[in-house]
């Protein structure tokens, strides 16, 4: 196997991927994302990284050449936002050719450019299903058609040590051989999410604490006294009935189950309470819940960070990940 395995992370968002990449003893040659405050967190925690920070589809072939240097990439990572996914007025219409997909367009044009060995494309679980499963016949067949083996699979966090549950696809291509793996379980009980974060400071509404990124919002009187009878796992049925919302968000006025991996972590996780502090969970919790370390520091506005957090790969699933695209290398490189 050679010495030095590249990779190139496209949305590469905070740096879950990377991360995961890097732990696994990847080596960074370009990194690309949008969004300014997602990219000042990416800057921060990887300063060695080349990170571009542009539209992707402004990117030229020649630039996207130069920044490989002729290098030999052995992976192209990312998760492509796609939202073309309305079943309404979608009869008959090609989820590629879709306009809202021109980002999944994008990570197969650099895929086809630089050819690596391998890809790996993130993306939600619906994916799979989408279109009576014609959506990914047609992503494998696009990239097929680029001499790639393809294959896919949904994964659960939950059973790679990740406390909440996250199903996600995933997209590998193998250029190399036909030889295609897939992230094995590594636990055999899910942790909850008491577990992951009970060690973290205890917190009031409002409070800070001296922990990066653990700072609890401010809520309004009025929920704190509503919440404040909704036991460990419980929903909005235990307020009294005098005070009880009679309407509004379903996620609203519910408590993280304690001794359960954690639903699954979005950007926007202001509605669901700590399980025993009255209050919502603070951005380091979620990146706990996300398994990105203490020492892993996110920039820009609290709603910002929160975004970061929920848009980003676990990077201990992004570790699994190109552990296992290592496995395929060796065994790729025995079969030559």
């Amino acid at each position: 196997m050679n010495n030095e395995l590249n990779y190139i992370d496209l949305f590469s968002g905070a740096g879950g991927m990377s991360l995961g990449f890097d732990q696994a003893g990847f080596n960074n040659v370009f990194s690309i994302d949008i969004e300014p405050r997602f990219c000042e967190t990416y800057k921060f925690n990887f300063p060695h990284h080349n990170l571009i920070q542009k539209d992707i589809s402004k990117l030229s072939n020649e630039e996207i050449k130069s920044l490989t240097e002729n290098k030999i990439i052995d992976v192209v990572i990312g998760g492509p936002p796609c939202q073309g996914f309305s079943m309404a007025g979608n009869i008959g219409r090609k989820f590629i050719d879709d306009s809202r997909n021109q980002l999944f367009r994008e990570f197969a044009r650099v895929v086809e450019i630089v050819q690596p060995k391998y890809f790996v494309m993130e993306n939600v679980a619906r994916l799979f299903t989408h279109n009576k499963g014609e959506t990914k016949k047609e992503i494998i067949d696009l990239f097929k058609k680029m001499n790639y083996n393809v294959d896919c699979k949904v994964v659960n966090t939950a059973n790679f040590g990740i406390p909440q549950i996250r199903n996600r696809v995933l997209f590998i291509g193998n250029r190399i051989s036909n030889n295609i793996v897939f992230p094995t379980k590594t636990v055999d009980k899910p942790i909850s999410i008491k577990e992951a974060i009970d060690k973290l400071p205890k917190l009031k509404s409002g409070e800070k604490s001296k922990i990066p990124n653990h700072i609890s919002m401010k809520h309004s009187e009025q929920m704190l006294e509503k919440m404040k009878y909704v036991s460990d796992g419980g929903n909005r049925n235990e307020i009294p009935e005098l005070i009880r919302p009679k309407s509004g968000d379903v996620r609203k006025y519910i408590r993280y189950k304690s001794t359960e991996p954690a639903v699954c972590v979005t950007g926007d996780m202001r509605k669901i309470f700590h399980y025993s502090q009255n209050r919502a969970l603070t951005v380091r919790e979620l990146a706990t819940l996300q398994t990105f370390p203490l020492d892993f520091i996110f920039k820009g506005s609290t709603i910002s960070q929160q975004q970061q957090v929920g848009n980003s790969v676990p990077p201990i699933l992004a570790k699994e990940i190109a552990l296992t695209i290592k496995k395929m290398m060796k065994n790729d490189e025995q079969i030559s």
